[in-house]
């Protein structure tokens, strides 16, 4: 999330001195305030509502596979795009989900999460000068990567509480200098799940005005409503659309860093330039793991895995509605942005920090989700990607924590 940075220093002339070192690019950063709010929540011993990591195991396969590859001394520096096994894997990934034929050594990279995949994308395709739709909410990195781009992000507020997306508010935004759209379905944070006739919108935007297409489909497999649609697998999007996604959630092992890019040979040989600068590689070891899990968890692994997060969806968002937050069920991800109007006329980032020190629940407030911060004064975030009894225990909390106003 971007926010202005003081004009005055707070700590003496040497704050001003240590700001003259910087880079300007830099200047209006915040420190992400989800990673804030976790902090927050250990200060306080809260439930952590706040960051998307599972509290549950990973697949067992993964784990063993992990564990024998480094047995197997898998522990040195993988090809820089990816090795073959896990390239091998997305090819056949593709082709059984979407119907997609890849090829792997020319249209894959794999990258140190989905995060360092959208930073390597904007550097390697976006010009100085251009600029980058974003559509809002958004993940709070894609206007800072953007701006490390030096492009300017131009966001496109969705109207709540149906976040639809609106085609011709869309093309309001193009200008000749527009490079590309960032599209995140499943959306974080709002749970929405872009249906055809939104998407087949931005594809006739992109083809008439010869735009990219980012697409973030990190949470392409979980789902409870509707259909993830690739916008690449649209007439005439496949050359023109960079899909970005990664093992994070699909497998819950968010801490292993493995993201993916897939795009075509033109755009991946820059791709794959920056990624190399940026990070060199992923860890060897863990794609090899993940290359297992590709290929040996069947449809049955998925449906366990949507039924699991649809039985917390519903162990939270009832306690959420109980407690007199106004919010809706998530079409997909994991994540249910709520209103806290009918609790608090206060900002929602003290509201978030009063919620984890006096309710022992801590979610994210939800102006970082906005260009503008008073668009999400009122709203918090919280997430369900945790076990039933840990939900449970937040929905108490929630519950008594109204109980007492």
């Amino acid at each position: 999330m971007m926010r202005s940075f003081p004009t005055h220093p707070t700590h003496g002339s040497a704050r001003m001195s240590d700001l003259r070192r910087t880079a300007r690019r830099t200047h209006g950063f915040s420190e992400s305030v989800i990673r804030e709010m976790t902090r927050v929540a250990r200060e306080h011993d809260a439930v952590n509502l706040a960051q998307g990591f599972p509290d549950f195991p990973a697949p067992t396969e993964l784990k063993e596979a992990a564990c024998r590859a480094i047995r197997d001394d898998v522990n040195q520096y993988a090809i820089t795009w990816g090795t073959e096994n896990l390239r091998a894997a997305l090819e056949r990934k593709y082709a059984r989900w979407y119907g997609m034929e890849v090829e792997g050594t020319r249209e894959i990279t794999v990258t140190c999460g989905a995060t360092e995949a959208m930073a390597a994308v904007m550097l390697a395709l976006v010009d100085p000068g251009e600029e980058v739709i974003v559509l809002e909410p958004f993940y709070e990195n894609y206007g800072p990567d953007a701006v490390l781009s030096q492009a300017t992000p131009v966001f496109l507020p969705l109207k709540p509480p149906n976040y639809r997306l609106d085609p011709d508010r869309l093309r309001s935004l193009v200008t000749p200098r527009t490079r590309a759209i960032v599209i995140n379905t499943p959306n974080n944070p709002t749970g929405r799940v872009f249906d055809r006739e939104e998407l087949e919108g931005v594809a006739e935007i992109c083809r008439e005005h010869d735009i990219l297409a980012i697409t973030d489909e990190i949470y392409e497999h979980i789902l409870y409503e509707g259909e993830h649609i690739p916008l690449a697998c649209m007439e005439g999007m496949r050359d023109r659309t960079v899909v970005i996604s990664g093992a994070s959630k699909t497998f819950s092992v968010t801490g292993w860093r493995i993201g993916t890019i897939l795009a075509p040979p033109a755009l991946t040989d820059a791709i794959r330039k920056v990624h190399d600068f940026l990070t060199v590689g992923a860890p060897a070891p863990l794609q090899e793991a993940v290359a297992v899990g590709m290929d040996e968890l069947d449809d049955s692994y998925y449906e366990e895995m949507v039924e699991g997060y649809r039985a917390r969806r519903q162990a939270l968002v009832p306690a959420l509605q109980e407690a007199g937050f106004a919010c809706a069920e998530p079409q997909g991800a994991y994540y249910v942005l709520a209103d806290f109007s009918a609790l608090s006329d206060e900002d929602d980032t003290t509201f978030s920090k009063r919620l984890a020190r006096e309710a022992g629940v801590a979610p994210v407030p939800g102006s970082s989700f906005f260009s503008v911060p008073e668009r999400g004064h009122n709203l918090i975030r919280f997430v369900f990607c945790k076990r039933l009894e840990t939900l449970k225990e937040a929905g108490e909390r929630l519950r008594d924590f109204a109980g007492r106003r």
